[in-house]
């Protein structure tokens, strides 16, 4: 029996990533629905006011706009999610198999897999990633009751907001901040996907009798790595949210707004404003990135099983 590992095709990717980001999505997105109403807040400009934690602000959506309100925004995230994952996971492999092969190890470099994780982000961010964050984010920012049905928001659903933004915006309104998008979406998988396969490799050395590791160590190994982002980019991603959540304007480019906001931001609220929403964004990102991995890698070995039953090889990353 060939003990080559075979490396999964796209339709591979599409489902197992797609069914790896939707319970990703379902568990995190009330964690990510805090994030962003803490990245919005302006509590920290009136003098005396004490800023509003995590738990505070989950517990006051939860009071005031019902536990669906948790859940703000998910259509958008749901629609974009399958090929989100499949585009990460796709391109990344893509982008690996442009690397030069050591002959001794077999491996690619270190620096290989970092900057092939670095333009996986940056191609999701454009192709998914941005238009979907434009959409969520209008979504979560607005305060209303989900069991008033008088509470008329003026987005009422993914599909209208997405119609709304491009008939009052423009559709290049979609791509507002795709920039910073692109560049914490980068540096994100740069980091997870170095961390992930390389700890899953020393898992592996150390661990000679699994062919494939058990999913409780996926899900570990996904945890640590998924941290490592947000830690690296929360001022990027602060900045973002606050220009996605505004509304584009005439003859405004996006890299004025985005020094404005950034200068608004330090002299009103101070240098510990870019890392708002850090808490709930870890506890967001990194069991998020547990849930995909673990569930990626279920979905991906046992698809290897139905289509080669007689071939008990697993991927390795």
């Amino acid at each position: 029996m060939s003990t080559e590992k075979k490396k999964p095709n796209f339709a591979t990717h599409l489902i197992a990533g797609g069914g790896a980001g939707m319970c990703e999505a379902l568990a995190c997105h009330p964690l990510d629905t805090i994030k962003v109403r803490m990245q919005l807040s302006r509590r920290n400009r009136a003098p005396g006011v004490k800023r509003k934690g995590f738990f505070t602000v989950g517990r006051d959506i939860v009071r005031k706009e019902t536990p669906l309100g948790l859940y703000k925004g998910l259509g958008a995230v749901v629609t974009g999610i399958v090929p989100k994952m499949a585009i990460r996971f796709s391109s990344f492999e893509f982008y690996k198999s442009l690397a030069k092969v050591d002959p001794e190890s077999g491996k690619i470099a270190a620096s290989a897999v970092f900057f092939s994780g670095l333009a996986a982000g940056a191609t999701e961010a454009v192709a998914v990633v941005t238009p979907m964050e434009v959409v969520k984010i209008r979504l979560q920012a607005q305060h209303h009751s989900m069991a008033d049905p008088l509470d008329v928001p003026r987005y009422r659903n993914a599909a209208h907001a997405a119609y709304t933004v491009v008939r009052e915006e423009g559709f290049m309104a979609l791509y507002r901040g795709v920039s910073l998008t692109a560049l914490r979406q980068s540096t994100n998988q740069a980091v997870n996907f170095t961390a992930y396969t390389y700890m899953k490799q020393y898992a592996q050395k150390i661990q000679p009798e699994y062919t494939e590791l058990p999913s409780y160590q996926h899900l570990l190994l996904g945890l640590v790595s998924g941290a490592m982002g947000p830690l690296s980019n929360a001022p990027i991603d602060t900045i973002k949210t606050r220009l996605q959540r505004s509304e584009a304007k005439r003859g405004e480019s996006a890299m004025t707004r985005i020094i404005y906001i950034a200068k608004d931001m330090f002299k009103h609220e101070g240098f510990r404003a870019f890392y708002q929403g850090i808490t709930p964004r870890i506890m967001r990102v990194a069991p998020g990135q547990a849930v995909t991995f673990s569930v990626y890698e279920y979905i991906r070995a046992w698809l290897d099983r139905v289509k080669e039953p007689e071939n008990g090889d697993s991927y390795s990353e």
